[in-house]
Formats: C-alpha cells, structure tokens, sequence
C-alpha cells in the first residue's frame, strides 16, 4: 500500500481502527454508514407517511390497514460528520483481528478470493450482458456485519412475517375470509396471474403452503430495518450465501471466530428435515426421496441449484426426469421409475405443468398439479403463492397481522400505495418525486423507476400513466439505502446495499430464520441494488449475543470451513445396548441416477474420449507432416484419411498427398473452429456442455479443469485460427504454436481422465461415463486400424511408428519388441494384449466388464435391463494366428481379411451399442416401440 500519499501522512498510526478511519470515504449524504454505525449527516426528516399515515385508504380498510410501522423507537441518527470520527463497535474489533499484515494485506486477499470464486466455477448468468451470459460471481472482500441487537429485531420480524404469509395462503386457498372482509382486494390475489385456481380448496401435504421465504430489507437514515419486498415462489440466494460464507470465512478466520459469527448449518438441515416429515407417506421400508427441480443450466441461478443440491444431498432434476402416473410423481431412473415424495423447486409456478399453466413450458411436469391435489407430493413452495410477491400488497400486511396474528409487525414495511385505491392513487400523485414507482402484476414489465431521477415532464407522463392505468401500478416510499463498507484497491468506499434474509420451516407451524443472509451491494453510481444491473454481493454476519449458537460443534469454531458444515451432532445409534449403527442400515439407500443425468454422462465420456483423441491424432499429424517422414505416401494418406473422418478438416481439402501444407493449413484452422468442423475445440466445447448438465456431481475440482481447459485453448488459438483469422491467414504461423496449444490441452485432458478414473464414485452413472468413453475408444481405435491397413500405413516404417503413437503404446512396443517392425508382432499389442489398455483386447474386456454389472444392478428393479454383453465381440476367442490370414473362401493376396473383418465387427458393435443404451437407459423406450405416420 502507498503510504506516501498525504492522506497516510499520520502513518503512525498503529490502531487498524485509526487507519480504516483514515483510509475511508465518507458515504453519502442522508445513507445510514454501517461503517460508523450512524447517519454522519444530518439525515432528512422520516416522510409523515412512514411514520403511521394509513396506506389503505377506502372506507372499508382505513381502521384496520393502519401505519406500516412498529412501535419500536427509531435509533438515534447520532452525531454529525464533525464529530463522527469513530468506527462502530463491531467494524473496530472487526479491523483489530485483520492479523500481522492488516490492511497491507488486503489486496493479496482480493486477489485469492476472485481467484477462488473463478476455481469454484461461480457464476451467475446475466442475460444482458454483452460479455455472454455467464459471468463469475461477484463476492466482496468485506462482510456485512450484523449486531446481536439487529439480528434480534430482524430474526423475530422475519419468522412473524413468515407466520403471517402461511396464514394468508391458507385462507385465500381456502376460505377466503380476508376477501370476503375486504382486507385484502380481490384485484391483487384473483386478478393476480400468479393465483392459481386449480389450487383453491386444495390442502398441500403436510399442510404447509410455504417451505421457504426471503425478504428483502433495508436500513434507512433512521437505523431501522424495513421490508421492501418478499419473494415466495423460489427465492434464490440460499447456495450463493453458503459460498460467500466459506470464501470469506477463510480470509478473515481471527474475525470470524472472535466476532462469534452465527453458523448456518442448522437451518439448512431443519429445511430437508421439514419436508421430510411433511411429504406424503412412503412405503414401509423406504425413506422419503426429496429431489431439487431445476430449469437446466442456462437458468441465471443455475450454479445455486447444482450446488444447493450437492450440499443438500438431493438429487438434481429438471422437468425432463419426472413424469406423472396414476397421480403419483416419479422419477426416470436407471433402474426404471422411482416415487418422489418431495419436490424443492427453483422455477416459477407458471412453468411448472404445462397442462395446466403454460402450455408451452418443457421445464415443467405434465400433469404435476393433480398429483399435488391427490395429496401424493409435496410441494415446495406449493403453487400459487406468486401473488405474495407483489409490492402493492405490502401496504395491507399491517391490518392482516391483526387480524389473524393478533400482533402489529414486529419489522416495518416500507410505505406502499396501491393505486387501484383512488383515495391511495390522489394521495400519491402529488409525492412522486420522492416515490418509487412499481408495477402491480409481472406481466406489465414495468421496471423500477426512481422519481428522483425524473424531470418535470418526466413526472407528468408518469402521473398520466398510473392514471390510466391505475390498478398496474404501485408506489413505494423513496428510502436512502444503508452503505456498507467496500475494498477497493486502495480504499475503504461506501456501497448502497440491500438485505435478503430467508425463513425456512422446520414443521408444521415452525420457522426459523437463517442466522446471516445474502448482501446485494450496488454499483458506485446506484441506487438500486441488483445483480442482474451488474452488482456485488457480500457475506453477512450475523453475530451472537453472548455466546456461539448451539449449532455449532464444540471445538471446531476455529475452523473456518466450519461456517458452512457444522450442523449439530448427530446422536450415537449404537448409545442403545443392541442398537443397529446407521452405516449399516443407510446402504439401502443409494442415491439414484436419473436417465438425464445417465445420459449426460454418457455424453461426457464419449466427448472426453474423442477430445483425447482429436489431440492426439492432431499433433501426430502435425508432427509428422514437419518431420522425417513428411516424404512418407502411405503416412500422409492414412493421416488425410483419420483426420477427415474424425472432422479436424472438412472433406473438400485437399489430401496431405496432394498439398501438404493447404492440409496443414486447414487442419490449424480448423483446430478453434466450433461451427464448421468437429475438431478439438468443438470437442472440448461439448464436452463442457454435458458436464454443465451434471455438475453436482463433479467436484469443484473437476470442474475447474474443464473450464480452464476449455479458455486455455481457445486463448491458444487465436494465433493461428478463428473467426479472424481465416486459413489463408495462417500462412505466417508456423506449427509450433499449435502443437504447444495441443501439449497444454493434452495435459488438461490427462488431468480430467484422471479426475474421472479416480475421484467420482463408481455407480451406474459412473459405469455408463466409462462405457461411453470405451465405445468412442473402440470405434475410433478400431476404424483408424482399419484405415491403416487400406492404405498401406502399417506396412511402411513411418506409418508403422504413427499407429504406434495413436495407440499410445510407443514406449510398451519398444519394450516388448525392441526395434522390430512386424505386424504381428503390432497386432500382439494392439489387438491382443489384455493388459494394454489402449489395445482393442482390453477395451471390449472392459465393456463387457461394465455392462454387465450395470445389468446386474437392475436385478429386481421394475424394468430390469437385459444382458448386453453378447453385442460386443469376445476378445477371449480372438487368436493371433486367426488374424494373419486369410478369411475362409478370401484369396490369399489378402492375408489380413481376418483381421478387418473383426475390425469391422468392433465398429458396428460400438454404434449399434450406444443405439441400445440410449433406448434402454435414457428415453426408455424399446426397439420395437415406434410411432406410426398416418
């Protein structure tokens, strides 16, 4: 850090406190500063309608809509920027525990975290953006640091506003008594698209309408946290939280174990626990199977639900993998159809059963409502609670406390005005200028807008529209975000920030609220805090009051890690004399592998496989074409032929026999190229696509591979290919840029086999990602050999040491055979050899290995799979002296027919093989099962 700068001329300073003073910014006029604990400036007055003035304003509602306030005293705003040269508590102990380096160090912690957030793969997509959809997550380095005495206050507003949601679900699907009282206006729940009446009169199982709620808060100038808004149909946040929490707990460890930081464990176990208990009977003997539904991967949040169900340990799902029978919901498994009990999902309800809501949706179940009104799945949220989300009901909550709770609201919400209320709408035209105003419904697309930010003009046509158009609009008091402290780079920089706390229910009529939430941090010229604008995030500690949180193991707070895993402990099952220990009982239940996520990774062997092998096949052929066999006919024959077939150049290139180097040319061309060829880079992109479709079942790890690999090369090869620089450009490159593109990828790749050799779990799915990756083995082994033996490869001196190297199995055949050159003696290894596992022998030794214990497994399931080794030829019958000559009734000029025709045998098995698979593991449907035209 300078220190050279005036601004450090008191470099004196040892206490953190006095330095972050120093390094500071002051935030902006009328904002609370979290950073010093109070409003610096003096802070305007609270507008009279945020202070109790009625936000419902027709006879029938003015005695019970009332204020949106709680009784609670406002926090003394404290003293002016003159006198307000101190930290608050909780930042100053915060600073005091940075360690050795302090705030020298800062920057290195920058550093580590964006580096970690781009490892984990982190991202969230942004539609707009013109970067592409997928962008790493945005994390800052500096937590929003809650007091004992806030969490309190926001813990028990959070949990009573849970209650009273759930009581409000309950009677607008039920009886409807708060319409019929005129407490809540029909317009805003049955003129709403988000109230489903499919669902009035149905009871959710369990009884519990909502599983999981969000709201979003802010603090104003005053100090009080205010509601703004909720969300209820699938509130996401709760995978981006558990990230920041582990990111940030390990950067500041000292901090957060002497600041007492609340775990989050336990919540997330009470949410699984609660729709456990809540789901519809099983059978006896079975557990309740609970699954998370997502939209697939280019959901903007899709990272949040691959991870949530990874941590969770549900199985992720999209629509796809369900279907409905008999009103009862399952799931496609390898081993047939599975029940679900329970459905977490993270879709809007609008796209949830395309019978009944959208019929154009394919990311929902058919089919799915009447299952949930047979009582036969549990739901969570259930459908129809959009209606919830929208602003305008929030000027009501305050009356429906009363009347159903009994109790005013423990945490206020933010002053809003429904203009469908022509006594509402008179009251709010003349205060535009300090509103925000909203739309009503979803469907409007009315976006925010400031009326700070309007002139004059500006404000008429908008008073012009909600006018016209009143019931489509509402309006909410203008609050002044709190700011919290940010780092950046050099300074300590306030940044408006907006609070999203979740309520989770852990049983029938229980809440509990997760101690922290997700920080929303606007840009530096914002004032609306939203990530889809382009803002941050921070981690938010929520911290205890006296000591650690019963949640937390006694003993491992010192582990940072522990922010996230710490649930409580689990009870001994053995403390019983007799007592059956759990990991014996639990291997009865193993986690099932759904035909999507079967098939993907499938896919992701085949593609991993085949990228391995473009690799090698292009380096081979660049090497050779610039080495001393480059004179070599049959050599550049058999490369022009593998090269076309396997697509690393298009058919209409001349063959290196012809022009060695426009074949070079194009080949380097090509190697990027992802919309006319299927060389690497096609390859390496499609090999990510499918592990996307799987990614909760990849490790961190893994996945990091995967996308640097894929970046790495790309980046690589824009010295010689892509869009910009077309094959007549590469004239000026030589080769060697792109073999080093190759080398890098080739590493990559050798790191991935690895990750998939060694560190996933060896269950169906992981026998059907082998299976995958041997049959693209063995076709493309089996057909590059045939390839050799028609155009003469193999009988000459380069083309022999090139199949060598395509096999991979250079180093072996020189140790076996030192410097012969005989074809059997190629064949030996090649083919035979059982212990190569590059050779023909050893791969169908393997595919038959695997299919036969994916049959196994399906013993006694509802539709077991048949054998499916007899498909693949056996190598145990195959003879070394078979394969030398000719075939009965062949001539003996073709002393190898033998061979090709086993040859052949192996390439038609591989394809008719996948062809199976796919019909009996992925679409579940049987060779003879066709559609008929009319």
């Amino acid at each position: 850090m300078d220190y050279n700068n005036s601004l450090f001329a008191a470099a004196a300073l040892d206490a953190p406190g006095d330095l972050a003073l120093a390094l500071a910014l002051p935030a902006s006029a009328g904002h609370f500063d979290e950073l010093h604990g109070r409003t610096l400036d003096k802070a305007p007055p609270v507008p009279s309608q945020m202070q109790g003035q009625s936000q419902s304003h027709t006879p029938q509602m003015l005695q019970l809509a009332g204020g949106a306030v709680s009784p609670a005293p406002a926090r003394d705003p404290g003293p002016t920027a003159a006198t307000a040269a101190s930290l608050a508590p909780d930042w100053s102990r915060f600073f005091n525990f940075l360690g050795g380096d302090g705030f020298d160090d800062l920057n290195h912690r920058t550093a580590n975290l964006q580096r970690q957030i781009r490892d984990n793969g982190v991202t969230y997509n942004v539609y707009a953006d013109a970067n592409g959809p997928q962008r790493p997550w945005s994390l800052d380095l500096f937590p929003l640091i809650l007091s004992a005495q806030d969490w309190a206050q926001i813990a028990t507003g959070v949990q009573q506003r849970a209650r009273l949601l759930e009581r409000i679900l309950a009677d607008v699907y039920g009886p409807q008594q708060l319409l019929a009282l005129g407490l809540l206006p029909a317009a805003l729940v049955q003129g709403h698209p988000g109230y489903l009446r499919a669902m009035h009169g149905v009871r959710p199982a369990g009884g519990t309408f909502l599983h999981i709620a969000a709201f979003d808060l802010a603090r104003g100038p005053d100090g009080r946290w205010w509601v703004v808004s909720q969300r209820t149909q699938a509130p996401s946040g709760l995978g981006y939280l558990l990230e920041n929490r582990l990111a940030i707990s390990r950067l500041f460890p000292e901090a957060f174990r002497e600041l007492k930081v609340q775990r989050l464990a336990a919540s997330y176990k009470a949410l699984v626990d609660g729709m456990k208990a809540a789901s519809p009977a099983p059978a006896r003997g079975e557990e309740s199977r609970i699954v998370l539904l997502t939209p697939g991967p280019y959901n903007e949040t899709y990272f949040e639900h691959a991870y949530l169900a990874r941590y969770l340990g549900l199985t992720l799902v999209e629509g796809s993998d369900l279907l409905v029978r008999d009103d009862k919901l399952y799931l496609k498994t390898l081993q047939g159809l599975e029940p679900v009990h329970g459905l977490l999902k993270r879709l809007d309800d609008e796209f949830l059963d395309p019978l009944e809501l959208r019929s154009d949706s394919t990311l929902g179940v058919p089919g799915l409502l009447q299952a949930i009104r047979a009582g036969n799945v549990l739901v969570a949220n259930a459908p129809g609670s959009a209606f919830l989300e929208s602003s305008a009901l929030l000027g009501f909550l305050p009356a429906l406390s009363r009347h159903l709770l009994d109790e005013p609201l423990a945490l206020p919400s933010l002053a809003t005005w429904w203009c469908g209320e022509q006594a509402a709408l008179q009251a709010v035209l003349p205060r535009l200028k300090e509103c925000v105003i909203k739309g009503t419904y979803p469907e409007t697309g009315i976006e925010s807008v400031i009326g700070q930010t309007l002139s004059r003009r500006e404000l008429d046509e908008w008073a012009g529209r909600l006018v016209r158009r009143n019931e489509d609009y509402t309006v909410q008091a203008y609050l002044p975000l709190s700011q919290t402290p940010t780092w950046q780079g050099q300074r300590i920089a306030p940044r408006s920030t907006m609070l999203r706390v979740f309520a989770v229910a852990d049983g029938a009529g229980s809440w509990q609220v997760l101690p922290g939430g997700l920080a929303r941090l606007a840009g530096p010229n914002d004032k609306i805090a939203s990530m889809q604008q382009g803002g941050s995030s921070a981690d938010v500690w929520a911290l205890a009051a006296a000591a650690a949180p019963a949640s937390a193991t006694p003993g491992r707070t010192a582990d940072p890690a522990a922010a996230c895993t710490n649930a409580a402990p689990l009870s001994p099952a053995g403390a019983e004399p007799g007592a059956v220990p759990r990991a014996i009982t639990r291997t009865v239940h193993k986690p099932p592998v759904t035909s999507r996520a079967a098939e993907n990774l499938f896919w992701l062997g085949r593609y991993t496989e085949r990228t391995e092998n473009a690799i090698r096949m292009a380096q081979l052929t660049l090497q050779s074409l610039n080495g001393e066999d480059q004179s070599s006919q049959p050599l550049l024959g058999w490369l022009s032929e593998l090269a076309v077939k396997n697509g690393l150049v298009m058919d209409s290139v001349p063959p290196a026999t012809q022009s060695r180097r426009v074949f070079e040319r194009s080949l380097m061309a090509s190697l990027a190229d992802t919309g006319q060829a299927t060389s690497v880079g096609y390859s390496l992109r499609a090999l990510k696509g499918a592990a996307s479709a799987v990614r909760e079942r990849l490790s961190q790890e893994q996945w990091h591979v995967i996308m640097r690999a894929e970046a790495d090369f790309f980046s690589r090869c824009k010295a010689f290919s892509g869009p910009d620089h077309p094959a007549s450009q590469a004239l000026e490159y030589s080769s060697v840029e792109a073999l080093a593109a190759l080398e890098s990828a080739s590493g990559f790749l050798a790191a991935m086999t690895g990750a998939q050799t060694d560190r996933m779990s060896r269950d169906d799915g992981w026998r059907l990602l082998s299976t995958g990756r041997h049959i693209e083995r063995l076709n493309t082994l089996a057909s590059s050999l045939i390839l050799g033996f028609e155009t003469g490869a193999v009988f000459d001196e380069g083309g022999f040491g090139a199949i060598l190297a395509l096999f991979d199995s250079t180093i072996t055949f020189h140790a076996q055979y030192q410097q012969q050159r005989d074809v059997p003696a190629l064949l030996d290894l090649l083919v035979l050899d059982r212990d190569n596992p590059r050779s023909l022998g050893w791969v169908t030794q393997t595919l038959r290995g695997r299919l036969a214990r994916l049959a196994e497994n399906t013993v006694g399931a509802p539709q077991p799979a048949p054998d499916l080794t007899p498909a693949l030829p056996d190598p145990g019958n195959w003879l070394l002296s078979e394969l030398c000559t000719p075939a009965p009734g062949a001539p003996d000029s073709e002393p190898y027919a033998g061979l090709l025709a086993q040859l052949e045998l192996c390439c038609s098995a591989a394809f008719e093989l996948s062809d199976t698979l796919s019909r009996r593991y992925f679409s579940h449907v049987a060779p003879d099962e066709h559609s008929l035209g009319a």
